[in-house]
This record gives C-alpha cells, structure tokens and sequence, in this order.
C-alpha cells in the first residue's frame, strides 16, 4: 500500500480493551493516509469515524455455550458485516479480539474479495484449540500479538506477526492524594477493589458471591470501603441493580478501575486484563473465574495451560491465588485474603517484571507493518 493513498479500513470490535488497542492502531495508521472507517466499534473508535453498524455489546457473549444460544443472532450480525465490507470496497479489514466471530469474516474476505485481513489479540491457540492454526495462516495475513511468547509461537510456524506489547507496560500508580480529592474519600478508610468483569453476562455470574465477600467482611471490618469500577454507565447502572441492600460501603464509578487499584491494599478480579492491571500497580488480585457447568467442562478439558490468571501465566509461577470453578467460594476468597500481606512485598518487583514483559513494538510500528501489507 502507498503512503497517504486514502483507505477504506473496516473494523469490528466488540470490548473496551479492544476499543482501546484498535483507536492506538488507527491514530497511528492515520499518520500514513487518509482513513475511511466501517464497522463496529466502542467509543474511541467512534471518536476516529466508525459509524458503527450496531453497538459493540452485542458481540459480549461469553464461553461456549452462550455463543452457541445466540448463533441465529451472531451469524447475521456477521453476514451484515461481510456485505457491508464488500460493499465498501475496504482494503483492510482489522478484526479486535472476538476470535471466532472474527474469523468468519476473515474467511469469507479472503475468498470473496481481495483486501488484507488482520488479527489484533491472537486467538489463544497456544493455550487450546490448537488446530485454528491452519485457518490463522490460510485467511489472516497479519496477527497483532499482545504478548512476545504469542509472537514467538506464530514465527516458530512461519505465520506473519508482530508483538505490539501491552498498553498496560505504561500505566503508572494515581497518587493517593488525588484519589482521595478526585472521589471525595476519607483518610481514615482503607479499601479494597471488587472488579466483576465488563461485560454484563460475567458481571451477572460473578458479581452476587463477590456482593457474598463484602457483607461478611464488613461486618468484622468497618473501616472499609469497596470500590467497583465499570467501564460505562450502563454497566454501573448493571452493577447497582444487583445490588439488593443499598447500605453497603460501596462505591461505583466510571473509568475509575487505576486510581480505585492505586489506593487498594488488593482485588478481588474476574480472570482477565483487570487481573493484569491490578498486579502492575501493584494491588495483588485474588483471581476468580466462574462459568456454568457445561462451559467448564469442555474448557477445562481443550485447555493445555494449568493458569488462568494473566499475571501468573506471564511471571511463570503460581503467585496469584487463582480460585477457579468449584474452589470459587466465600470461603476459599476469605482464606486467600489472609495470605495477603505475604504477596504485598513482592509486588513491586513483579509489578516491573510484568512491565518489561509487555513492552513491545508499539503501535507506530504495527500501524507501519499493516500499511506495508
């Protein structure tokens, strides 16, 4: 592709986080040309241009077996997609995490049309559903790794890549100070984040046994406060009606998830980049993973990794208690909660070990890479 030719990208993105890695591509992108963009997107992409088809949360759907319910749903959704890209002639498609619905329209561009797709967050193959790699190398012509053992594995295949890094290897503690201004909160408190996950179908699932842990702690522990970021106002409006007893010290707040972790001596996290986030600023999370019994079941059988937890699989070791399934329990939380202060002095230096493992090449290089596709 030449330089400032106007393209014509399309885009699908269907969560915050991916919102976040696809406006960094594009700003950058945009550097080089002119960009028209379709798709669908969250808000930081719609700032750019995307004028999106439908909004993102559709595509939130979790697991095996929730996928599967709304097949009907998630099939026209794509085929809208694919039509719409043709239509608009794109030179680009650039899929943002959602693998598998992602991946149908890389197959049916690459068959149907000639413009160059590209994956950003590798679909997790080296953890299972090992065999994807076949249809990753016939229809996807680059792959935006978020981590270097990613990049590693697709280079080891011969399978274009590149590690883009993790915008986390950048983020930094708020001081407390400002916390403590910006939310209006007392000195005297102390406080604990509760991150129940951002999408709704996990917040649902999670969130009652997390509502389990605050009820029986505060009652022993008076002085603290438990803070529950979300990423927007519908899912804070998600999270207050789960909520059924209105006295509990809790406080919900937009955007808030890196000054709340700031100022926590630990979390209580959903399994995923929250986990991640928490660690790197040095807040240990106690992570926790739950899903139905049918979910579970065919998981726990395709995985080939014994971690869940991002921290733990990038460190290499089982320093995050991980409660997973069945060992997810009131019980099993309170007891990790004990086991706190020892993973409080560690912290630090795993907080940094983590930074260097995500730095990558940055979008400026990925955005360099797609355009000389």
């Amino acid at each position: 592709m030449t330089q400032n030719k106007s393209l014509n990208i399309g885009v699908v993105c269907g969560e915050h986080s991916g919102d976040t890695l696809g406006a960094g591509i594009i700003q950058e992108i945009k550097k080089y040309s002119n960009v028209n963009l379709f798709g669908v997107g969250g808000p930081k992409l719609k700032e750019l241009g995307v004028k999106s088809k439908f909004d993102f949360s559709e595509l939130q759907i979790m697991g095996l077996i929730d996928p599967l319910l709304n097949l009907r749903k998630l099939r026209k959704l794509r085929n809208e997609l694919i039509k719409f890209f043709i239509d608009k002639e794109i030179d680009l498609f650039i899929g943002i995490d959602s693998p598998d619905f992602n991946m149908g329209i890389h197959k049916a561009l690459k068959k149907k049309y000639n413009n160059k797709n590209i994956q950003v967050v590798s679909p997790s193959v080296w953890v299972w559903r090992q065999n994807r790699i076949k249809s990753i190398q016939a229809f996807i012509d680059l792959t935006v790794c978020l981590f270097d053992f990613e990049d590693i594995y697709y280079k080891k295949v011969n399978h274009n890549s590149i590690h883009l890094g993790h915008p986390f290897s950048n983020v930094k503690k708020v001081e407390k100070q400002e916390v403590f201004h910006k939310y209006n909160l007392d000195h005297n408190n102390k406080f604990i984040s509760i991150l129940p996950g951002s999408r709704e179908s996990e917040i649902k699932y999670m969130l009652p046994m997390y509502l389990d842990f605050i009820k029986n702690h505060s009652n022993h522990n008076h002085k603290y406060v438990y803070l529950i970021p979300a990423v927007d106002n519908n899912l804070i409006e998600s999270i207050d009606n789960l909520i059924p007893n209105k006295g509990l010290p809790i406080l919900i707040k937009e955007n808030a998830i890196q000054d709340f972790l700031s100022i926590s001596e630990f979390s209580i996290a959903t399994s995923g980049t929250a986990t991640l986030e928490s660690a790197i600023l040095g807040c240990p999370p106690i992570i926790c993973y739950k899903t139905n019994f049918l979910n579970f079941s065919i998981i726990s059988r395709m995985m080939k990794i014994k971690n869940i937890g991002l921290p733990n699989i990038l460190l290499k070791k089982d320093y995050y208690p991980e409660l997973v399934q069945g060992n997810c329990t009131l019980s099993n939380i309170k007891q990790a909660v004990k086991d706190i202060p020892k993973l409080v002095e560690e912290s630090p230096e795993n907080a940094e070990l983590l930074k260097s493992i995500l730095r990558g090449e940055g979008f400026s290089n990925t955005a360099e890479k797609i355009i000389s596709l």
